[in-house]
């Protein structure tokens, strides 16, 4: 159970503080790229200090593709996966609510709708096809958790393990916001898109099967490089 309220406040502050710097940074989308330093950098070091903040409670998954990949790397029962999941996916619906209360203070106003909460999408119109997002959001993914796999690996054990992780999703979205979001986070995705709906719930589906896809690869492949060196 510790595990589980570890993840969820570390879910909570990923997701709020991450797409806050969009929200109340006044980029509104995630297209624009004057604000991928920002994004990024908020979302990244929001990993970092979650990794030290609840690492040694839960592991510091923050995210359902991770908790898949640590499975899948034998490093984790099974059994703890789903109140994992839900744990992620709760904190990051509590903190979509928390972020919408703070806007919806704005003067003037906000409006969900046009607005927005950070949410991710593509646009096959003005930006990338559906394609594209799904071939990002698995690839970038499956880099994402290959490298959390690598650094926190019993075999190369370093301090330094949460700044290579933050890093690694900050460029990431340097990379890719304008493509897909870069999301790489079923639970990211999850909590802003269940409020604003429309086109961002419709869209939900391809942040979640694209970057379980990436995060069980990932977990795999670690898997079978522990097992050739047994």
């Amino acid at each position: 159970m510790k595990a589980y309220i570890a993840e969820l406040f570390g879910t909570f502050c990923l997701v709020f503080i991450g797409c806050a710097s969009v929200v109340t940074g006044g980029f509104g989308g995630l297209i624009p790229a004057g604000g991928a330093l920002t994004i990024g950098l908020s979302f990244g070091i929001a990993v970092v200090a979650m990794v030290y903040a609840i690492g040694p409670v839960s592991g510091a998954h923050l995210n359902p593709a991770v908790t898949v990949g640590v499975w899948l790397s034998g490093r984790m029962p099974g059994k703890d996966v789903p109140g994992y999941v839900i744990a992620q996916l709760v904190g990051a619906l509590i903190a979509a609510l928390v972020l919408w209360w703070i806007a919806s203070g704005k003067a003037g106003g906000y409006d969900i709708a046009a607005s927005g909460l950070a949410q991710n999408g593509w646009d096959p119109v003005n930006g990338y096809s559906a394609t594209s997002a799904f071939i990002t959001e698995l690839v970038a993914t499956f880099i994402f958790v290959a490298v959390i796999l690598g650094v926190t690996s019993p075999n190369h054990t370093t301090v330094m393990a949460g700044v290579a992780i933050g890093l690694t999703l900050a460029i990431l979205h340097f990379a890719f916001i304008p493509v897909s979001g870069n999301s790489v986070n079923p639970a990211r995705s999850f909590g802003p898109a269940v409020l604003v709906g429309g086109t961002a719930l419709s869209q939900l589906w391809l942040y979640f099967v694209a970057p379980l896809i990436g995060g069980a690869a990932a977990g795999v492949l670690a898997r079978m490089r522990t097992l050739e060196k047994d």
